[in-house]
């Protein structure tokens, strides 16, 4: 079976650090991934100027000599569109891109026919315009970096643009909101190709969450100054050892000596999202690895992640993911 080939696009303007993102997650070959997955193979990853051989200058005055032009994408599985054709300013929205014209054009051509031929297309931060301008967002879901939002809506009005999320995943088009995001939704395509075990060792070599859910904010307030960020570390960390025992939203905030109103808000405040869904998310994440890592029977699994039965877990499991336990097993179990 051929290696999937992920090509990343990089033009004049070029994000160094959303370009890093892409070749970190699909450039580097780890051990221990391969050896979960019991091949050395990872992915063909490609970063792609408009022509081979081109030097690109990226944002901050770095310089990138690429070796495929945008030819590679007619082979890709995956495009990236990091941050390099990027909106017109909120005071200006004439311009599609930075980049002018005829180059402009021949890049969201190749971008709408490699769409066309199949292959997924994701965005980081303001890519998203790209893909909006070469049609592949029209009567989609779709999100940008919340700076944009007021331009996006008004430049694109066929696309079902997502307010203050993440990410958006629509199946074979994928949006981020800024520049870290693009590490959330990676992780999150790498989770639904791979399985939840292969997303954890990534996520862990580069020390970052392992999962944070689509839906959750993009913009996260600062908590008030007397509740500590360490307040909730410990409550989370608790709970997270607690997972297969019976934990509410009342239990934790006991934890953290607040009333459960005051700390539902707080938690908001601190990160994003309410308690019951973090809580919800913490669980799924947990039976996918008992999925994939245990003979355990789903019963078992259901109990040991603190999702109850069954039942419940079949629920969320299809509300996350789109499958059974049973199929997610077979897909992913190592």
């Amino acid at each position: 079976m051929s290696v999937p080939v992920v090509t990343a696009l990089a033009l004049d303007g070029a994000n160094p650090f959303e370009v890093a993102i892409a070749s970190e997650l699909f450039g580097i070959r780890r051990g221990e991934v391969a050896r979960h997955l019991g091949t050395d193979e990872w992915y063909d990853f490609r970063l792609v100027g408009v022509e081979a051989g081109q030097i690109v200058k990226t944002l901050g005055g770095a310089t990138l000599t690429l070796q495929h032009g945008l030819e590679a994408m007619a082979e890709a599985d995956l495009v990236i569109v990091p941050v390099c054709p990027r909106p017109a300013s909120r005071e200006s929205k004439d311009a599609a891109m930075v980049v002018p014209g005829r180059t402009a054009d021949v890049v969201l051509d190749a971008l709408a026919r490699a769409h066309d031929r199949g292959a997924q297309v994701m965005s980081y931060c303001s890519g998203s315009f790209a893909l909006a301008e070469a049609g592949i967002l029209d009567g989609r879901p779709a999100t940008t970096h919340w700076l944009y939002a007021d331009n996006f809506r008004e430049r694109f009005p066929k696309v079902e643009f997502v307010e203050d999320v993440l990410y958006v995943d629509d199946g074979d088009v994928l949006t981020s909101a800024g520049s870290a995001a693009g590490i959330d939704l990676t992780l999150h395509w790498l989770r639904r190709q791979h399985g939840a075990e292969v997303a954890d060792l990534i996520a862990r070599r580069m020390v970052v969450p392992p999962h944070r859910d689509g839906g959750q904010a993009q913009f996260v307030r600062v908590p008030e100054p007397e509740i500590m960020a360490d307040t909730f570390s410990e409550v989370l960390d608790w709970a997270l050892s607690r997972l297969d025992q019976e934990l509410t939203v009342e239990t934790m905030a006991s934890r953290a000596a607040m009333s459960p109103r005051s700390f539902a808000r707080h938690f908001r405040a601190a990160t994003g999202t309410t308690p019951h869904r973090w809580l919800i998310d913490r669980r799924v994440d947990q039976a996918r690895r008992l999925l994939e890592t245990t003979g355990l029977s789903i019963d078992r699994v259901a109990e040991a992640s603190g999702l109850g039965t069954a039942t419940n877990l079949r629920t969320q499991l299809r509300a996350c993911v789109g499958v059974t336990p049973t199929a997610y097993r077979q897909r992913f179990a190592r």
